[in-house]
């Protein structure tokens, strides 16, 4: 339980660090606050799945790829973009928990 609470609190350090971090260099790019907004909620998604064990680890590893990506390409400028790419990881996460635990249906001859 403590390795969990401290792991979660290490992510929200490391996520407002970048947040700060991404937001302070405007001649790199701009991380907008509809990015921010969306990372965040995303990162609350993959973390509650995490935690629900409703996902593999795998799925969280390439979760958490896919999200640093979506920061990279926000704070290139590319806003509905990276947006997009915070659409493709939550639908991934919704789809993914909604078919864990479920028998997989027989086809109708």
């Amino acid at each position: 339980m403590a390795t969990t609470q401290s792991r979660n609190a290490f992510r929200w350090t490391l996520t407002a660090v970048i947040v700060t971090a991404l937001s302070g260099t405007a001649a790199a790019g701009s991380f907008t606050r509809g990015c921010a907004a969306r990372d965040m909620q995303v990162l609350m998604m993959i973390e509650e799945r995490e935690n629900t064990r409703t996902v593999s680890t795998d799925q969280v590893r390439e979760a958490m790829h896919q999200l640093l990506h979506a920061r990279i390409v926000c704070n290139e400028g590319y806003i509905f973009d990276a947006l997009a790419i915070y659409d493709e990881i939550s639908n991934g996460l919704k789809s993914t928990s909604v078919m864990i635990g479920r028998i997989q249906p027989t086809e109708i001859q």
